[in-house]
């Protein structure tokens, strides 16, 4: 409880930090490769999981990053340690392959399956890190998340949330060498879309937007929009 109690602590200097403000939320589907960048670089960014492959290719730096998956945390551990922007992971509870630091904060999970809008209490996984990421960017204030690179569509053999090797060039990411040679988790798209329909009803309740402005995403919940001209 104590320490629960610190790291609810340290996650208050986020509240409504960027009240009334826009962030663009980069996820990491192959649509990333037919984006421009150029009108997201002057944007507030959130990236998430692997982004980091994409740096130099896309030439943009998010001024915060999200992992909350425990294989995505640990195949990137040393990535993720040398990142120069504020890091979000969820706390791995004394398996933390990245320690607190002054830019690193560890989320607490918890087992309430809801929107969970104050992020020093916890957060709710939601089958996907884009649930997440949705839950920090509400507690940050952000009256407008633009969403890019959520394609919601994936080749896998077996069943949703089941751990698989990955044989072979990642054909579901925007760099074929995601996770190729690495256990990954099959995706959940119908309780992602569950998840996503919280998050909608949360930040509409509250006059805020979601607009997905994904090229050819294939998520049908959130507000659609293009990139260029959101970000005009």
């Amino acid at each position: 409880m104590e320490r629960r109690v610190y790291l609810a602590q340290r996650l208050n200097r986020f509240l409504d930090c960027h009240r009334g403000e826009r962030m663009v939320l980069v996820c990491n589907g192959p649509s990333l490769n037919q984006t421009d960048f150029a009108p997201i670089r002057g944007e507030i960014c959130m990236g998430l999981n692997k982004i980091y492959l994409g740096f130099k290719r896309f030439r943009f730096y998010p001024r915060y990053y999200l992992a909350i998956n425990r294989r995505v945390i640990e195949q990137g551990a040393d990535e993720i340690r040398r990142l120069a922007c504020i890091r979000f992971l969820r706390d791995l509870e004394g398996c933390n392959p990245l320690p607190e630091s002054a830019l690193t904060y560890l989320l607490h999970s918890r087992p309430e399956q809801r929107f969970h809008e104050n992020l020093c209490e916890g957060f709710f996984e939601g089958f996907t890190v884009t649930f997440a990421a949705l839950q920090i960017a509400f507690f940050m204030g952000f009256s407008e998340v633009v969403i890019v690179g959520m394609d919601h569509r994936y080749a896998y053999k077996g069943l949703p949330n089941e751990a698989h090797k990955l044989v072979g060039a990642d054909p579901n990411h925007f760099d074929p060498s995601y996770f190729s040679g690495h256990t990954w988790d099959n995706p959940d798209l119908q309780n992602s879309e569950r998840y996503y329909s919280m998050a909608r009803e949360s930040y509409e309740a509250a006059g805020r937007r979601i607009i997905d402005c994904t090229v050819d995403g294939a998520c049908a919940v959130f507000e659609k929009g293009r990139l260029e001209e959101v970000l005009r």
